[in-house]
């Protein structure tokens, strides 16, 4: 199904084989003024990313043909699209994240289609920009383990820079608590996921005790962590 106009600049790549939550976010996106195509097998998605070019893709886990995890690496291996992985299980994000597929964001169902339009904007806001206005406010100094702020200077412990270099590496991906204590402890020690998130609280209070006004590391419920300026 292709509703694509001419007037619209964006499309939008809808694999999904639930025919009416398909249908719902189709409704949504185009009310946002995206243009959509609906893909209700895994078997035609590689072609269609091939011959439409879309900006964006939300990519269903499972599908009949194909699932998500094979398409995302078949995709990822002549494309940069963004790709926004959806699951109805949020224990199975923290798997993705470790299979490191190249996906760019992640929603669980049950959602609003009102947050996957925001989700979609999030993405391709940040797929346009290049990371770099993610970053421009922020400023490491690895000799002194020191943040700039907005100009500002904060005085972070070690394992609270490690924290924020690690996010601030790729702004808008999700971190696994895991994959944050694989970075800060290279010893592989064994720490409880509250110790990764005793740290981020306390970075977090650093940071808004500089830029009250913004909130910088956001937490992905069940998952983990990720760095957006918003």
């Amino acid at each position: 199904m292709n509703s694509r106009d001419k007037r619209q600049e964006k499309l939008v790549l809808i694999v999904e084989d639930e025919p009416q939550l398909a249908a719902l976010m189709n409704e949504y996106l185009q009310q946002a003024a995206f243009a959509t195509e609906i893909i209700d097998n895994g078997l035609q998605v590689v072609s269609a990313v091939r011959h439409s070019e879309p900006a964006l893709i939300l990519l269903d886990l499972m599908l009949p043909g194909k699932d998500g995890m094979s398409i995302c690496r078949d995709v990822r291996s002549f494309s940069k699209v963004p790709i926004i992985m959806v699951t109805a299980r949020v224990e199975e994000i923290d798997r993705l994240l470790g299979l490191e597929l190249g996906a760019d964001d992640y929603i669980c169902k049950p959602f609003s289609p009102r947050e996957v339009v925001a989700r979609v904007k999030t993405v391709l806001r940040r797929s346009d920009d290049g990371n770099a206005s993610f970053t421009k406010d922020i400023q490491l100094d690895e000799a002194t383990y020191k943040v700039a702020i907005r100009g500002q200077s904060l005085e972070l412990t070690a394992v609270e820079f490690q924290l924020m270099k690690i996010l601030l590496s790729e702004p808008g991906r999700i971190f696994s608590r895991g994959q944050l204590m694989d970075g800060i402890y290279q010893d592989h020690r064994i720490v409880s996921d509250r110790t990764v998130d005793s740290h981020i609280k306390k970075l977090r209070k650093k940071i808004v005790s500089l830029d009250p006004e913004r909130e910088y590391i956001h937490s992905v419920y069940g998952v983990g962590y990720k760095y957006e300026n918003c």
